[in-house]
């Protein structure tokens, strides 16, 4: 189940408590990178949808900044989503010494 602990046997200087706040600290972190996507799904349809459906300059303009922002999202989630898995794995390494 994507990284989450069996409980039954814990590891050296963690309790229960820190095994589950570090699965909740697992599963936030995805929730967020599933936000970012979101957001860069719905600034590049809404892009897309404003230059195909109107014709007039400002919407034209205001679809080619949201379709020009929207990567920027995507690029931004995963970075952070990455960092903080980095982070998480480091905290598995140390309570494992």
């Amino acid at each position: 189940m994507n990284g989450l602990h069996n409980y039954a046997q814990f590891r050296d200087g963690m309790i229960l408590r820190d095994h589950l706040a570090e699965d909740r600290t697992r599963l936030a972190n995805e929730r967020s990178l599933l936000a970012y996507m979101r957001t860069f799904v719905g600034f590049f349809a809404s892009g897309a949808g404003l230059i195909k459906l109107f014709e007039e300059r400002f919407f034209v303009c205001a679809g080619f900044i949201l379709l020009a922002l929207s990567p920027l999202f995507l690029v931004v989630g995963l970075v952070k989503y990455y960092r903080m898995l980095r982070k998480l794995s480091s905290l598995d390494k140390r309570s494992l010494s």
